[in-house]
């Protein structure tokens, strides 16, 4: 059975940009050491073309429990509708906790 992974994402044009981490990643890589920190893999994954800053696109990331269950954290101008398209990105196969966080943390654009 796959294994879900953590990682980041962002919303750009109605698709989701997904970075599942890799254990052996070493650009990008939050303080914690086991997932990715947006404002830095930003320089690495930003589309082509694109000027915008890390912040700029709504975002989330994907995390898992001491137990392994998946929690989602994610703007709140991420639509329920993108939760199938993460769960796949991720590989998350059960019910993930989804949370909407306001924090400024993950504002974007539209916060402002």
């Amino acid at each position: 059975m796959k294994r879900a992974k953590r990682g980041v994402f962002w919303l750009i044009d109605d698709m989701i940009l997904a970075i599942p981490f890799e254990e052996n990643s070493t650009i990008g890589v939050a303080k914690a050491g086991n997932n990715y920190n947006h404002r830095i893999l930003w320089e690495y994954v930003r589309p082509r073309k694109c000027n915008k800053p890390f912040d700029y696109y709504p975002r989330g990331r994907v995390e898992l429990s001491r137990k392994g269950d998946p929690i989602i954290y994610m703007n709140s101008n991420i639509d329920a509708k993108y939760i199938p398209q993460i769960m796949r990105c991720f590989g998350i196969t059960k019910t993930p906790r989804i949370h909407i966080d306001g924090s400024n943390h993950y504002k974007c654009h539209f916060d402002r």
